[in-house]
């Protein structure tokens, strides 16, 4: 067996529709590549049942938050409940059911057949709204101009990591950010971590109720609502204070031909 230690870690918010059935995909899948698989994950202080789905799944550790944070937020604080687990690696995913099983199958098999740090899950066939997929492509421009490389897919939700280096880009990241992954994916590319591409199929999210999903998806719109906007904006502002700015937090990790310490 590939992994000792599986753990799968998930912020969500009101996917009590269909996180139970998307786990038992995942679990079906990932199962014959690891002694055990456990699940962790952090509850944005759903309205629905999702926390008591959750919590009558066996081999799923449920964190209910304190108060609604939004997504960043909580995907940290699912991030830092499955290291505490103790896993030789972790996959986070949002609950919203938006990966295919076998694609989780693949993620675990190119860390352990590439080495590398981390895995990133590259969206192909993209359901999401017009002005989602142009904003992340915006986002992945700037990345790479302060990268000095393009990062695809710069906010996937679906990655594997190692321990040690998703330890590295936590410490880094406080834990009130609306964008963690934008400023794992730029940390990881300026302190030369290992990081690989995998490209796996999205879907719509599972369930069928509108007030699902952490980004307020399930209502058809022509124009990016006002909450995304307003997001847009504050991440901007983030980007610069955490990332990008002179003696931002995330430049103190360094590479790791600079340190001479290797990862592994």
């Amino acid at each position: 067996m590939p992994v000792a230690h599986l753990v799968i870690v998930m912020p969500a918010y009101n996917e009590a529709e269909g996180i139970g059935g998307f786990i038992d995909e995942i679990r079906d899948h990932v199962a014959p590549l690891a002694g055990k698989v456990s699940f962790v994950v952090a509850d944005d202080r759903s309205t629905d049942a999702t926390v008591a789905t959750l919590q009558a799944i066996d081999d799923v550790d449920v964190h209910p938050q304190a108060a609604n944070r939004g997504h960043g937020p909580t995907a940290l604080a699912a991030y830092r409940a499955g290291l505490a687990a103790g896993p030789d690696l972790l996959i986070h995913v949002d609950g919203d059911g938006q990966f295919v099983g076998p694609d989780f199958t693949r993620l675990v098999l190119a860390v352990e057949s590439t080495g590398a740090d981390v895995v990133h899950g590259v969206r192909h066939s993209r359901t999401d709204a017009w002005y989602r997929r142009v904003l992340t492509g915006c986002v992945g421009m700037l990345v790479a101009v302060a990268a000095g490389r393009r990062v695809p897919d710069v906010n996937t939700p679906l990655r594997a990591y190692r321990p040690a280096p998703l330890q590295e880009l936590l410490d880094a990241v406080p834990a009130d950010a609306s964008i963690p992954h934008v400023h794992f994916s730029l940390a990881e590319a300026r302190a030369g971590f290992t990081v690989r591409y995998l490209s796996v199929r999205s879907i719509p999210r599972r369930g069928e109720s509108t007030s699902g999903t952490m980004w307020g998806g399930g209502v058809k719109r022509m124009l990016p609502p006002q909450r995304l906007r307003k997001f847009a904006v504050t991440a901007l502002a983030e980007a610069w204070q955490l990332s990008l700015r002179p003696g931002a937090p995330l430049r103190s990790i360094r590479p790791q031909a600079a340190s001479g310490n290797p990862r592994r």
